[in-house]
């Protein structure tokens, strides 16, 4: 199974994309967790230390490794070698979650991006539709990874939504985008949930927009506290009520993936 998870800055994807891979892993899933977020934060919700993660180069930033496998130009190889860049590049964090930090692209006219662009388009290719891995990516607030139809291969896209309009609007971006490069499970998880009003405004919205809501995690002061300590929320409070529901979404996916 392939998840890729995106929605607006803020909503909760990095905390939902770091317990679900250690979720998953717990069950004895060979999990592998991207972090495709230019904040890079997926490291500390998967309790790895930040001394450790902040060694890493993201793959997107690796100019040594870019130029090996793709070529300084004016001519590029198109087709890099990518099979052996998620065990030499990767982290092994708690429960045997492997991260992988891509980091993200920007485009802004750079002609010199072109390279990490192939890199990371086959790098994520060969994840999807090659490597056996239960793979969890944790995509950045806004839609470039979705633009340059690098998720194609992927099974199952999560849109994260909290209780507000704008979450909503890009939401309705998302499933749009998706639709347009053939994602077909693409669904709705509501975040930070305070009361049965919020349930009621996200089903009315996102049926608006064509999204299902399939799952709800309620809004927890414990992932404040994790956060202000730098803590994997798993690590400092496992049955914390959001960390429970987490746990609900992933039996949900399983069920789904049958």
């Amino acid at each position: 199974m392939k998840i890729a998870i995106a929605g607006k800055g803020g909503v909760g994807k990095t905390f939902i994309s770091g317990t679900l891979s250690r979720l998953f892993a717990n069950d004895g899933f060979k999990v592998l967790a991207i972090d495709a977020d230019p904040a890079m934060n997926l490291s500390y919700a998967l309790g790895i230390a930040s001394d450790i993660s902040s060694k890493v180069k993201p793959i997107a930033e690796n100019k040594e490794l870019i130029e090996r496998r793709v070529g300084k130009g004016p001519i590029y190889n198109i087709a890099p070698t990518v099979n052996d860049i998620t065990e030499n590049f990767g982290i092994v964090g708690p429960e045997g979650v492997m991260l992988l930090i891509m980091g993200t692209i920007r485009t802004g006219g750079s002609g010199c991006m072109c390279p990490a662009n192939s890199l990371i388009r086959a790098l994520i290719r060969h994840i999807t539709l090659e490597r056996k891995d239960m793979v969890i990516m944790d995509m950045e607030a806004g839609l470039e990874h979705l633009g340059r139809a690098t998720i194609k291969g992927f099974d199952i896209l999560l849109c994260v939504v909290e209780p507000g309009t704008q979450s909503i609007e890009t939401a309705k971006k998302i499933k749009n985008l998706s639709n347009d490069i053939g994602i077909q499970k693409v669904m709705a998880v509501g975040n930070k949930i305070m009361q049965k009003e919020d349930i009621d405004f996200l089903k009315k919205s996102l049926n608006e927009v064509g999204l299902e809501l399939i799952h709800t995690i309620p809004f927890d002061q414990n992932i404040i506290k994790a956060d202000s300590q730098a803590i994997a929320p798993l690590d400092l409070s496992p049955n914390s009520p959001a960390v429970k529901a987490i746990e609900g979404l992933k039996e949900n996916l399983k069920m789904m993936h049958r």
